[in-house]
């Protein structure tokens, strides 16, 4: 139900319409007969919203909120029932609505979900003609219909694929009050990730062996877990030498600086000695030459593209090493610190994790191999209480 506020010494109407809470400010002065005439508008409008026919553009014309009710009015108009929008005027308004909420990269991985995959098959359809059965279908589509590149897309990839559609789904079964045609639909089997760190006896092979101006960067990489976006992006207004501490507050994401990946990757790291010591060499390199702390010979963020396939690849191939990505190097930093011992809690911060439970679950089972020492501190424990 609407209400009538002050703010400021100004009066405001606040209801909802179309899901949305609606503050709008009037030049009225908050007086009894001015509240009376305000109680009386927003009846009005309640009655109006009630049988479907409010203006929202009418009552409040210089409203931000006026040309985003405008287009709904527009496309709700078109309908002849509840659901009756076509999908793709849905998808289109529900993707405006959430992109202000969303990175950049990830607005262009859901915008280009949506345009090649979703629209295709769903976009004439009215979004609340999409049955269960149709979602089920679209599924094994995705799983049987190789991508551009020829090959069958993983069932990482296809989950999300579905994610989206199921967000669109849900969201318009929602407002237009009807039950959701995604119900105990499960994601697809996703194999468990295989992660393949590095010894430590391969990481000193690595870092004696890489081209001199790129053995601080992978030094950094091997001890301190950096995600590639992260290290990648770093400033060196974010490093403080003097203090011995990385803070890591953004990430370099598709040729540009976003934030963290998430809140908890938002955090800041106290520098290593080995750590220190390749921080204060690159600075004699690079300080005086970019804001980025890794840099091209031009002073702009490291392709890493480019660096994989002149670099990284090329150097584990010449020292008889079996392929991997240079994000094994996050795995290396996370395995290393649960061989030697580190508090776990410790861990998953420097990671950026928001607890142990993906420490556990991804990183643990390399801890045996690393230390060979399973059950010993038991073992001395019952010793000494014999």
């Amino acid at each position: 139900m609407g209400t009538v506020n002050v703010r400021s010494g100004m009066l405001y109407l606040d209801f909802t319409y179309r899901g949305k809470r609606c503050k709008e400010q009037t030049k009225l002065n908050d007086n009894i007969e001015n509240r009376n005439k305000l109680n009386k508008l927003m009846s009005v409008i309640e009655k109006q919203i009630h049988l479907g026919i409010f203006d929202f553009g009418y009552h409040f014309p210089s409203s931000k909120k006026a040309p985003y009710f405008k287009q709904i009015e527009r496309l709700i108009a078109r309908q002849e029932g509840k659901g009756s929008m076509p999908f793709h005027d849905f998808a289109s308004m529900w993707f405006e609505e959430k992109e202000v909420e969303w990175r950049k990269s990830h607005i262009e991985t859901v915008n280009g979900i949506v345009l090649h995959h979703l629209l295709p098959t769903f976009g004439e359809m009215p979004i609340g003609s999409i049955s269960k059965a149709d979602i089920l279908a679209f599924r094994l589509h995705l799983v049987k219909t190789p991508s551009a590149s020829g090959k069958l897309r993983s069932a990482s990839r296809n989950n999300h694929i579905l994610v989206v559609l199921r967000m669109i789904l849900n969201e318009a079964a929602e407002r237009f009050g009807y039950v959701s045609p995604w119900l105990n639909i499960k994601a697809l089997s996703v194999p468990r990730t295989e992660i393949q760190p590095f010894s430590l006896d391969e990481v000193q092979l690595i870092l004696s062996h890489v081209r001199e101006d790129f053995r601080s960067y992978f030094l950094v990489r091997f001890f301190t877990g950096l995600r590639t976006g992260e290290i990648d992006g770093l400033m060196w207004k974010n490093i403080e030498l003097d203090k011995r501490k990385m803070h890591i507050h953004q990430s370099w994401v598709r040729g540009q600086i976003e934030k963290t990946k998430t809140s908890d990757s938002y955090r800041t790291l106290v520098l290593s000695e080995r750590v220190y010591d390749a921080l204060y060499a690159q600075w004699q390199q690079t300080g005086h030459k970019s804001d980025f702390v890794f840099c091209d010979k031009n002073g702009h963020a490291l392709n890493q593209r480019n660096l994989s396939k002149r670099v990284w690849y090329p150097l584990l191939n010449y020292l008889g090493l079996e392929k991997r990505n240079p994000y094994q190097t996050r795995h290396t930093a996370a395995t290393l610190w649960l061989a030697s011992g580190e508090n776990p809690e410790w861990i998953a911060r420097q990671l950026g994790h928001a607890n142990t439970s993906m420490l556990f679950r991804v990183y643990s089972r390399y801890v045996p191999d690393l230390r060979r020492k399973d059950g010993e501190a038991f073992e001395s424990f019952l010793s000494e209480n014999k």
